[in-house]
This record gives structure tokens, sequence and C-alpha cells, in this order.
């Protein structure tokens, strides 16, 4: 491993990788086991004191006095929330909703699958779930998009009962922006609580906040870890970290581009990753050159610094063939690829989402594109997808015989069924022609 002079960036060499180079956080069993340990103590605690103990972790980590008659956002408070927001920000975020709403509806047309194989015929129906608890992270930052991608896709999928939870500040107000977003969406259920605690009550309920069928959302540390505990007991939609980005690029694509796209990704904390893959040494010595320069005056330099320090990284390769293998090895939330022959080369990789080309940064995926930006993390994109319409629904098949599609099977059944030593089955199936 090398570093430039004046830049806090990691790069490897991909001869001399360590072996635990695409492992995000790096994270030392006894924290692990501390942060597990933590999570399961809220989680215990929710699901046997309720609304008391929630109360209790909305004053420890939010210092806001609330009660049961104030967790749930009021009407008065959404209301109150359009003073606080200017008519540009409305329009932006109406924006976002009608370009997510496109793309979903669009998605939903390509499901209804209907065959007829000789007397059978199988339906795919889909139907909503009950109830749905969508997280939206609050804190340092503020997220209406999340919202949007969360909450307004259920709503899309006819979902009837969808709450959102999200953490107050000391006064026990709830970012103005997300109340905003969520009544446009056509949510009025939300509640003001994150961490893992709001986790826990989504899942189990409290007095104040009935259980929902699944949740859905990214968050911190504590949020992943608690979906993943509840997970035993209600569905979620994946594990959901600290967001990434990795750019797979040759001696083509503009370096000055690279260290932006990386640099927004940086911002979003200090625990997010920022990465670049190249078979060609010139890319990324100049990657490096303006993540120094730009880096010295960007806004929130102290944390994108910190940011790239820790997680982020450059590889070189021999080739783009030895690219390709470590971009999928790494498998990463969004994958951006800034190679001559991207649109081709993108049937290959593996991502949360693949954004091809110089003019598809993630900032547009996150606010523009009509894609979801709620995707798996920590190389869960190798067995995850992206958040969608879908994930909202259970999908039922619905099949129906007639006598002849039946009689058409019977000597296949007669031999499956004696394979396996289930007479009576096909016994079931001789008794409809007896």
């Amino acid at each position: 491993m090398s570093m430039q002079k004046g830049s806090a960036i990691k790069l490897w060499d991909s001869k001399q990788l360590p072996k635990d180079w695409f492992c995000r956080q790096h994270t030392d069993q006894k924290a692990q086991a501390e942060l597990e340990a933590n999570v399961k103590s809220i989680i215990d605690r929710i699901r046997v004191e309720g609304d008391k103990a929630l109360l209790d972790f909305v004053q420890e980590f939010d210092k806001a006095p609330l009660t049961s008659t104030t967790l749930k956002v009021s009407l008065q408070e959404i209301k109150e929330a359009y003073q606080k927001v200017t008519k540009e920000q409305i329009a932006a975020i109406e924006f976002m909703k009608h370009r997510v709403s496109v793309f979903q509806k669009h998605l939903l047309t390509q499901t209804d699958v209907k065959v007829f194989n000789e007397g059978i015929m199988i339906q795919t129906l889909l139907q909503p779930l009950e109830s749905v608890g969508c997280y939206v992270p609050g804190g340092q930052a503020v997220y209406p998009s999340t919202v949007v991608m969360t909450a307004l896709v259920a709503k899309i999928a006819n979902v009837p009962r969808i709450v959102i939870c999200s953490p107050s500040n000391s006064e026990g107000k709830v970012n103005p922006l997300v109340l905003v977003t969520a009544d446009i969406c056509g949510i009025t259920e939300i509640y003001k609580v994150g961490g893992a605690q709001a986790i826990a009550a989504l899942a189990y309920g409290t007095e104040t906040i009935a259980p929902v069928r699944k949740i859905v959302g990214p968050g911190s540390k504590y949020v992943t870890t608690a979906k993943v505990m509840v997970s035993q007991d209600i569905a979620i939609d994946m594990p959901a970290g600290p967001s990434e980005v990795l750019i797979l690029a040759d001696q083509y694509a503009d370096a000055r581009l690279i260290a932006y796209d990386m640099i927004s990704q940086a911002e979003h904390g200090t625990d997010s990753v920022s990465a670049l893959i190249t078979p060609s040494q010139k890319l990324a010595q100049n990657v490096q050159d303006w993540l120094t320069k730009l880096t010295a005056t960007a806004p929130r330099a102290e944390k994108i610094t910190e940011s790239l320090s820790k997680y982020s990284f450059i590889i070189t390769c021999a080739d783009m063939e030895e690219a390709i293998k470590l971009t999928n090895q790494f498998a990463a939330e969004h994958l951006e690829v800034m190679t001559n022959n991207a649109k081709k080369l993108s049937t290959r990789l593996i991502a949360g989402l693949i954004l091809i080309g110089p003019y598809s940064p993630v900032a547009l995926s996150d606010y523009a594109s009509g894609t979801n930006h709620v995707l798996p993390t920590d190389g869960f994109a190798q067995s995850f997808s992206g958040l969608s319409v879908i994930d909202f629904m259970r999908r039922v098949s619905i099949a129906e015989c007639s006598r002849e599609g039946l009689e058409k099977v019977r000597a296949q059944v007669k031999v499956l069924t004696d394979t396996e030593n289930l007479p009576n089955h096909f016994k079931a199936i001789e008794a409809r022609f007896e």
C-alpha cells in the first residue's frame, strides 16, 4: 500500500491487496459484540416495557421531552412544517415524487404473468402487505428523499397502513422537510423516534405504535443491527448500512469527475466508502491529485478527509478483466462505470445500482433518475436487490387445471410420487378419474 503526499486515501496494487480489502468496516469482534448486546438490550426493553422504554430512549438519545400523547406527529405539526420550507423545496420534492412514481408504476405493469400449458393455467397475483414501517434517518442530516424512496413506493403498491419513524430534535420536532415530504406522499402516521428503539417498536409494537408486517429503510449501524435481529420475527428489506460508491474506470475516464463523485459520497459520513478500481496507473495518480486539490476547499472538508482516510481506496489492476473480478467481489451499493464500452461491460457487473457513463453520477440516482436509492450495501448486492414496489407485496401463484390437463400428467405424477414414496399423492390424482 502507498499514499500520495497530501492525500489520505489508500492506494493498493492488485498484486499486494490485503486479504480483507473488501471488508468495509473492519469491526473487531469485541466492538461488534458490544454493539449487538446494546441493541439487544434496547429491543428487549421495548418488548417488555413498551412506551415507557421508548420514551426513556427518546429522552436519552434525542434529549426530547416527549410523552405518549406527543410521540406521534400531529396534523397541526405537519401543517406548520409547510411554513418552514421553501416553494423551491416543495417543487423539487414533487419532481422527485413524479420521477420515482413513473418508474415504479411501470414496473408493476411487468408483473402480470399468466401461462397456459395443456389445460393448466398458472397466474401470478400480487397482494399489498397490510402494513409497513419506513425508517427515515435524522440527526445531523435530513433525508426527505428517503421518504419518497420508501413510503411513496409503498403507497404505489397500495399498502393500506404506512408508518414513518424518524428521530426528533431536542425540542421534540421532526425535520419539517421530512414532514412535508411525507404529506406530499400521502403519509400521516409519523412517530418521533429513531435508532434501534424505533425498529423494535415497529417490529413488536408499544401502546402507541402498532406493529407492522415489514420494515424498510437505511440507517446507522444500530438501526441495521436491530433490523437484522428483528428479522427473525418480521420481514425487512435488506441489511443497508453505510453508503458506498465504487467507480470502475479506464484510462479514458475524467479523473476530475471521478474525484468529485468520490468526495460527494464521502460527505455522507465518516463510515462511507468511496473507491476506484482501474487498470490505469496514470488515472489513479490523477484522481489522487484531484482528491487532494478538491478536498482542500470542499464544504464539510474535515468529514470528507476522515471518510476518505478510513474506508476508501484506489486499486490499480493489471488489466480490465482483473478490475471486473475485483469489482464483482466488492459488489458495491452504487457502481459507476466510466469506460469506453460501459454499456456492454455493465451486463457483467454486480452492484446494487449500476450507473453508466460520465453523466450518470450517484447524485443523479439519489434525486432525479427515478431509481430507488435504498440499496444493499456491504457486499449484499451479490444476493439482494434495491428496494422497489415489489418489496411491498406478496406474490401468490394461482393454478387451475381442467380434467383433460390433469389426465395428461397422470403418468408423470405416478413416476414422481413412486420415486418419493408418496403413494397417497397419486391416489388423490386417481380419485378424480374413478
